[in-house]
């Protein structure tokens, strides 16, 4: 039987279904592996990807002393290594590739591309100098190349910090662990120089309602009382529970693992240790504070519980305000979806609309054809990383699903195709067989120092070790 034309195969209805997945962070490989895994359909996949390095939050987001759950990307590697797989590095979507290009290319589209920015807190002084997003903060000192020319400044004894999420915990961890103890991480070297003239002391974590609402694991809690040289001060007055609290203790295991946690830190006698961690609830920044365009103080107001018709729990303020004196704020209340452009945008919840995957043309509208959504772009920002995993099996059962209706006549059938496009443009892509130059590179940088990795931060430095 003669072999089938690659040009012409997508018009025949004889070649592989191609699919691109926009985003190489866990969300979209689990979308990648879960193609792969079926023996319905023959998938190719192309994984773009804006940074020339791949992985997304599991690189650039998961905090350099949790080591153990980066391991997640050897599960990765064997989705980047199948043969049915390719890896477009340093491209973006939008500006170097637009989606409506993507579709001449491609079946099908993943969008994979996570929730890129943060929740706004919407009061007065937010954007004073010394006050950050806590996402910014994350991405300097794990090296995103974005971050990595930041600079924070470290030289006050206090910082707060908003939340109560893991985030807000990682944060307030980075900024009083001993540095000794980080420098056999792979955080980027620029911060662990910073961190190392820190003259931060005191760091206080503001929730705006109680402590079974807290949004926090308890390994990540726990992980606080078990610091050396930090004490961890927690009010017992703030862990007496309202009824309907008390009812979210009897009915979540978390909650109630958590709620022991914090009782054993509010138990406990100060030590002296030289830095200290304190937990507030029911308080809400109402303004942040500087002279000069820099950070001074917070001001915060104390919260009550009140819960609505709907069962929720909401804070509201009582009028009680205290002014908490500090160098540093970080803002940790949540991440957002961006939009992609030539691709809706549910603007009020962050996310792409779609159902259970399919992309819809508005919330609730027609589903688009081709087009489908994995992660916190799909559901926002919810869930640990193996979360994503059966959010991606959801999606893919979907796609097998459509392959029947597609009409792969206006698709290009040869893998080339794209290929030629980005080299027409000069585009400096990064495969993955550049990528494990980059990664061996890194390793090779920290193993004389007994470090996982020394992050190359710079993309240019990036490009230069894979010869591109």
């Amino acid at each position: 039987m003669a072999a089938v034309d690659p040009a012409t195969a997508a018009s025949t209805g004889e070649g592989p279904i191609r699919v691109a997945v926009i985003g190489a962070g866990p969300a979209g490989f689990y979308a990648a592996a879960a193609l792969f895994k079926q023996d319905e359909v023959d998938v190719r996949v192309d994984m773009f990807n804006r940074l020339p390095t791949p992985y997304g939050l599991v690189r650039e987001g998961v905090a350099p002393d949790h080591e153990s759950i980066k391991a997640v990307t050897r599960v990765f590697d064997k989705t980047g290594n199948d043969p049915r797989f390719r890896f477009f590095g340093n491209v973006s979507i939008g500006d170097d590739l637009s989606v409506a290009e993507l579709k001449r290319f491609y079946h099908m589209i993943v969008y994979a591309v996570g929730a890129q920015s943060d929740r706004r807190l919407g009061i007065e002084g937010e954007d004073l100098a010394g006050s950050h997003p806590a996402t910014i903060f994350v991405g300097w000192y794990n090296g995103h190349p974005d971050f990595a020319d930041l600079e924070f400044d470290l030289s006050h004894e206090r910082a707060v910090v908003i939340g109560n999420g893991n985030v807000a915990v990682d944060v307030a961890r980075i900024l009083v662990r001993s540095v000794d103890e980080l420098a056999d991480t792979d955080m980027a070297d620029h911060a662990l120089a910073a961190l190392r003239e820190s003259s931060v002391r005191e760091v206080i974590m503001l929730g705006r309602r109680g402590p079974a609402q807290a949004k926090f694991t308890s390994a990540e809690l726990k992980e606080f009382g078990e610091l050396p040289g930090v004490d961890v001060r927690v009010d017992a007055e703030q862990l007496v529970l309202d009824d309907a609290s008390q009812a979210l203790v009897d009915e979540e295991r978390r909650v109630r693992r958590n709620l022991e946690i914090l009782e054993g830190f509010a138990s406990r006698e100060p030590s002296g240790a030289p830095r200290t961690i304190e937990l507030r609830f029911l308080a809400s920044p109402a303004e942040i504070i500087g002279t000069d365009g820099r950070v001074e103080a917070v001001k915060v107001e104390r919260n009550r519980l009140e819960t609505g018709a709907d069962g929720w729990q909401r804070a509201t303020g009582t009028g009680q305000f205290e002014i908490l004196e500090c160098g540093l704020v970080l803002r940790s209340v949540g991440y957002r979806g961006v939009a992609v452009p030539g691709v809706p945008f549910d603007d009020k919840h962050g996310v792409i609309p779609n159902e259970q995957g399919r992309v819809t043309d508005r919330p609730g509208g027609a589903t688009l054809p081709g087009e489908y959504a994995v992660g916190w772009i799909k559901r926002g920002p919810s869930g640990i990383i193996g979360t994503n995993k059966p959010d991606a099996v959801e999606t893919v059962r979907h796609m097998l699903d459509d392959v029947r209706t597609l009409d792969r006549s206006s698709v290009s059938g040869d893998p080339e195709a794209i290929v030629r496009v980005l080299d027409e443009r000069g585009l400096r892509y990064v495969t993955f067989d550049d990528w494990k130059q980059i990664d061996a590179e890194e390793r090779a940088r920290g193993e004389p120092r007994g470090r996982p990795r020394s992050k190359i931060v710079r993309v240019d430095e990036m490009l230069g070790v894979c010869g591109r």
